[in-house]
């Protein structure tokens, strides 16, 4: 083969390469979760990777619900999560969308706003957030733990919307008006749609923000009927710290709701580029 066509080659061949060593890196972790989590109770966990154990327990995920209510808490955690997807992609959508309207000195400075609240370390908001919940009657409810989402969730929320917009051509926006659409008809029927892969991206990144969430449940709930999963995972680990195989049993539960959630979405960003105004040329 010339020498040409092996370097062509070798360069069709390095970023597939690059892209399988990645996921054997990040599949690995997982899989070792689940090979440990299949094993006896009180067992360590295997010196090497072990793809299956010889006898697996699959009792193991039957008895995590039965020393722990995670039936209750995973309901919390769907029910808080999906409620503050769709309020955070509501409320950060309008605001990136006002920002994006704005001339670009004013929107310049509420860029530049939201940057310096990311630079706000989330400790110096639990206690001001304490107090105007517990002033709001919202300490021991859900409510605490969405609150957030009613602001975007995150400043970054609002810049990525802000982001895509802003890249949307202005003619569009209005050809909308002289048609006659209102505010919410052009984020709606207009905005929206041209903006679905960041849609997609906010979704995901909020899901796995409110899923994940372990400080806040603590500072806020006290009844244990309104507690979310991280919490419960906890209280497995203080059952039993050493026993390897329910704590991974319990891990695998929790991480398998936001892996679900990115192979679903996964199609979204693959045609990315594909959407008018936002990735194509």
């Amino acid at each position: 083969m010339p020498a040409t066509n092996r370097a062509g080659l070798l360069r069709k061949l390095l970023p597939h390469a690059v892209s399988i060593a990645l996921a054997v890196v990040f599949v690995l972790p997982t899989l070792w979760m689940v090979s440990t989590s299949l094993r006896a109770p009180g067992l360590p966990p295997p010196r090497n990777l072990e793809w299956l154990p010889n006898l697996p327990v699959w009792a193991n995920y039957a008895r995590i619900f039965e020393l722990v209510p995670l039936g209750r808490y995973t309901l919390n955690s769907l029910f808080v999560a999906s409620l503050a997807v769709a309020l955070t992609l509501v409320t950060a959508s309008w605001a990136g969308l006002s920002m994006a309207q704005m001339d670009e000195r004013a929107g310049n400075r509420l860029v530049a706003l939201s940057i310096g609240l990311l630079l706000i370390p989330i400790t110096a908001l639990w206690l001001a957030r304490f107090v105007l919940f517990t002033w709001l009657g919202l300490i021991d409810s859900h409510g605490a733990l969405m609150a957030p989402a009613l602001m975007g969730s995150s400043p970054l929320f609002v810049l990525l919307f802000y982001w895509t917009f802003r890249r949307i051509p202005h003619e569009v926006f209005e050809s909308a008006r002289l048609d006659g659409a209102s505010a919410f008809v052009l984020w709606r029927r207009v905005a929206l749609p041209l903006a679905r892969p960041t849609v997609v991206a906010i979704a995901v990144l909020t899901f796995l923000l409110y899923w994940s969430d372990f400080i806040n449940p603590l500072l806020y709930l006290k009844s244990q009927s309104l507690y979310t999963l991280p919490v419960g995972l906890h209280q497995l680990q203080q059952l039993d710290k050493t026993n390897w195989p329910l704590l991974m049993a319990a891990a695998v539960v929790m991480t398998a709701p936001a892996a679900l959630m990115f192979l679903v979405a996964q199609r979204f960003f693959l045609h990315e580029d594909r959407l008018p105004g936002i990735g194509g040329p």
